[in-house]
């Protein structure tokens, strides 16, 4: 990411510089039940609302599956929406999710990740969206807070795409990044309305023109529905590699789009992950430059649609890859290094890539553990084989 403008920042919590950025997006419709670590981003929605600072219709419901049920009703009516929620609170969403993409529904939702019951942990990993990510939605990861607020705003102009309408999740660490008090530079509303015009939706629900959203499909159908859903993600990725260059063009700070690197372009053993652990992994790697090492770091910034083509021109050099993950597919390594190897499968680039799922349950992931594992991608490097790995596994209490 490139420097931002220190003149405009401002102290303030993940959560409001999130609320920030979504009032700067005019929603219509907010439909969000609390739960913890998302509870500050609605609280302050709501004010905002209550405040006068924000048209808006915020609506309060009794569970997380009404939440995003009452979104279906209004981007059906061609409301711009939003919501957020974590954890738990996805889960019980996860019918209406595959509703809202089947529907081609442009709704924008944070993601406030957080470990995954049971055993009951309010703590952050990655769990609840990574075990989400084949229901249709673009997942986008973002690594700071002023990345939260900037793909808030991009979320929209993607997801509204008319060759695109898909809803999007902007996933953010929960705690980790919700609940800091870091400098951010807020957007600026005008030019957050030069960034994003209004949503003009070409279908809409409308009794002097019916028309059927999601009714039935049969078998001789049903088939053709998945694949435009499909197609549509695959065409998503110019569309958030353009979002993100014209961010740039009206703010100045610079993302990578699908992917981003950090001293990858010389490195023989890379890390790829997702996520606030990108900045102890920067760190890290500063070290061990100084140390003659070469290490870099790729990082996914979309998961879905998950970028096969760029993920091998930034990885292409690399002699070993490391992912480092906060899931697990239980039963099958985790999410990100199998679709990793997949990537790489029908590749001529040949590499050793390992797994290591790591700060499970909010578990800290630090400059230690990171060595460690560029210390068994080296012996990966030299032949020696290395199954997935739970990192730090206390083997004393199991």
């Amino acid at each position: 990411m490139s420097q931002i403008n220190t003149a405009n920042m401002k102290v303030v919590e993940g959560s409001y510089a999130v609320a920030h950025a979504v009032m700067c997006c005019k929603p219509d419709v907010i439909s969000a039940y609390p739960i913890t670590p998302q509870t500050h981003i609605v609280e302050h929605l709501s004010q905002m609302v209550a405040n006068g600072e924000l048209d808006s219709e915020f609506l309060t419901v009794d569970s997380e599956f009404s939440a995003l049920s009452v979104l279906v009703g209004a981007s059906a009516m061609g409301a711009r929406s939003y919501s957020s929620t974590t954890s738990q609170g996805l889960a019980l969403m996860y019918e209406v999710l595959y509703n809202v993409s089947g529907m081609r529904m442009p709704v924008v939702m944070n993601v406030a990740n957080r470990a995954m019951g049971a055993p009951l942990n309010i703590w952050n990993d990655q769990q609840d969206a990574v075990g989400a990510r084949d229901v249709g939605w673009l997942q986008i990861y973002v690594e700071d807070v002023q990345e939260a607020v900037d793909a808030t705003l991009q979320a929209y102009k993607i997801a509204e795409d008319p060759q695109i309408r898909m809803p999007i999740m902007v996933c953010m660490d929960g705690f980790v990044l919700t609940h800091v008090y870091e400098p951010v530079e807020l957007l600026d509303k005008e030019l957050a309305s030069q960034y994003l015009p209004a949503f003009q939706p070409e279908k809409i629900l409308d009794p002097a023109k019916p028309i059927t959203f999601g009714a039935f499909a049969d078998p001789s159908t049903y088939t053709e529905f998945r694949y435009q859903q499909f197609d549509a993600q695959l065409k998503s990725m110019a569309k958030i590699e353009k979002a993100a260059k014209e961010f740039e063009e009206t703010f100045g700070r610079h993302y990578g789009g699908l992917v981003d690197s950090y001293f990858a372009d010389d490195a023989e053993v890379v890390i790829v992950t997702m996520g606030s652990v990108i900045g102890t992994i920067k760190d890290a790697i500063d070290a061990m430059r100084k140390e003659g090492k070469k290490v870099g770091l790729v990082k996914v910034r979309s998961y879905r649609p998950f970028p096969v083509q760029a993920l091998r021109q930034a990885l292409k050099g690399a002699s070993v890859i490391a992912v480092i993950e906060k899931d697990v597919s239980i039963g099958a390594e985790a999410g990100l290094v199998t679709d990793l190897k997949s990537a790489f499968y029908n590749s001529k680039i040949r590499m050793p890539i390992i797994g290591f799922a790591a700060g499970l349950g909010g578990r800290d992931i630090t400059i230690k553990d990171i060595r460690k594992i560029v210390d068994k991608a080296e012996a990966a490097r030299k032949g020696i084989e290395s199954e997935f790995e739970f990192l730090d596994l206390r083997t004393e209490i199991l």
